[in-house]
């Protein structure tokens, strides 16, 4: 393979700074290492890289005995979206959770819990939190990761959490900027386009943004996502005027701005990585996040040869790009002091006290309070009524009652249920809700939906339940839009594995 240049001179070390990789495997690969030593300061992480707490703080160890100030970032939000506990659930319930509870300070406790937790294990930079103000209940994608569709709670929940996160020494990544909440779109899939006024945007969208400003937030991720308002042209993140006229310039913003994910395909898949990496860079973007699904050094190489080509031809200002190489550095300076004093615990329990706070349970018409419920003391059976994951969020983590249940009713028997492509979505939800009545024989059912608003077939699953089934109990562990129903509803606000916990206890009776 032929490389424009050597990985000596300063270009090339500024080219290679402005990108954060990710890669495969539990160690560091020799690649990785050998492009720290030339010049890149940033590693993203994932699920597929950590196996333990006690791996995680090895492989850290290990980048930075190569470079003793790298950035080692995390898609960390707690809640549906966790990589410290992909393969159990997360320990921490996620925004939306928190907005139910609107309790700023215990937002706070969280988030430095959860901050502390990484910074034990070497991590000092979150891709988080989600400043997005949930507008859209179709939204695809962000859902219970927003902290709600109201934009005040959304901006002091925010705020709380960049405070929180920072004060145990990781540096907060609020994203998705200027806001994700009102697409009905997944930009993993396709670019989104949010088409309201500039005055909205304004009032709602950047409300939460200018929180976390205000709150000191490191770094802001920006958004793949089409803004005719502010840009008819290009995506935020390809976007000067969105990055340097507006979060730079409007609200003053002076911190790291990373972006999402490059090879997601409502970049990849309309610009290239390499183009995209390029028009990013030159629009005010600082680091260049990719690895999520491309994560090699040949990947690496093309982005940084194809940010050198656009140095040497005069598509990318030098300048611009030293900037953005010493925006990285500075960044790394401060997460390489500021989590040096180990923070102090916030108590390991605190996310399972949120997720019991997050609860809203509500009683069926005419059985009166949820209080006057009488706890199920027999093992029952739990149809898991399951939607297809978006890729944030992933199908390797765990979510449900079932285990939880399974701990205090031994003996629960489960099941998971889709809809059947080649039917009707009525038709499949039927299909779907029989199989479960079968499958429980005399059981007391307790049906787990996930964002039943947004799923027909979910809805028609559960009709076909509750007709046959009136005693079901049913847990909604995403976002609450659908009329509470069944013998007992409860809402947790999310599907971390302590949200799950805390439903089963109120069904357990605990």
């Amino acid at each position: 393979m032929t490389t424009l240049a050597s990985g000596t001179d300063t270009l090339t070390r500024d080219a290679l700074t402005v990108l954060q990789p990710g890669f495969t495997g539990t160690t560091a690969p020799d690649w990785l290492l050998r492009r720290l030593g030339e010049g890149l300061a940033s590693v993203g992480l994932f699920g597929r890289n950590i196996a333990s707490p006690g791996q995680l703080a090895a492989l850290t160890a290990q980048l930075r005995a190569e470079r003793d100030d790298v950035l080692v970032a995390i898609d960390e939000e707690g809640g549906d979206v966790t990589r410290l506990e992909v393969r159990s659930g997360s320990s921490f319930p996620g925004n939306h959770a928190l907005g139910a509870v609107d309790d700023v300070e215990l937002t706070h406790r969280v988030a430095h819990e959860l901050g502390r937790r990484l910074a034990s294990c070497g991590v000092n930079l979150n891709w988080a939190p989600s400043a997005d103000v949930n507008s859209d209940p179709r939204n695809p994608v962000i859902g219970v990761r927003s902290f709600g569709a109201d934009t005040e709670l959304a901006a002091r929940h925010t705020a709380g959490y960049v405070t929180g996160l920072q004060s145990a020494g990781v540096a907060a990544c609020t994203k998705h900027f200027p806001g994700h909440g009102d697409t009905a779109v997944d930009s993993h899939h396709a670019l989104p386009r949010i088409d309201v006024c500039a005055d909205v945007l304004a009032d709602r969208e950047l409300t939460p943004f200018r929180a976390a400003i205000a709150a000191g937030t490191r770094a802001v991720m920006s958004a793949h996502i089409l803004v005719p308002a502010l840009d008819p042209d290009r995506p935020a993140t390809l976007s000067r005027r969105i990055l340097t006229g507006l979060l730079r310039g409007e609200l003053g913003y002076d911190g790291l701005i990373v972006t999402d994910g490059m090879e997601m395909r409502a970049i990849a898949g309309t610009y290239g990585i390499e183009h995209g990496s390029v028009l990013a860079v030159a629009a005010g973007a600082d680091a260049i996040c990719v690895g999520g699904g491309l994560a090699d050094d040949a990947t690496v190489l093309r982005l940084r040869d194809a940010l050198v080509a656009a140095v040497r031809t005069g598509d990318l200002p030098e300048e611009r790009l030293a900037d953005a190489a010493d925006r990285v550095r500075a960044l790394a300076r401060w997460a390489s002091t500021a989590g040096r004093t180990p923070a102090e615990t916030t108590g390991s329990e605190v996310g399972l006290h949120a997720a019991r706070r997050a609860l809203t349970v509500t009683a069926a018409p005419g059985t009166g309070s949820p209080e006057s419920f009488e706890p199920l003391t027999e093992p029952p059976y739990v149809a898991a009524l399951t939607p297809v994951a978006n890729i944030a969020v992933g199908d390797e983590t765990p979510w449900g009652v079932a285990a939880e249940l399974f701990h205090l009713l031994p003996g629960t028997v489960t099941g998971t249920f889709s809809a059947a492509e080649d039917c009707e979505e009525g038709e499949a939800g039927e299909e779907a809700g029989r199989a479960a009545l079968q499958a429980a024989g005399p059981r007391r059912i307790v049906a787990v939906v996930r964002d039943e608003h947004r799923h027909p077939w979910m809805a028609s699953a559960l009709d076909t339940l509750l007709a046959a089934r009136p005693d079901t109990i049913v847990v909604e562990m995403g976002v609450p839009q659908a009329t509470p129903r069944g013998a007992l509803h409860i809402a947790t606000h999310g599907a971390a594995r302590v949200c799950g916990r805390a439903a089963a206890e109120v069904i357990a009776g605990l």
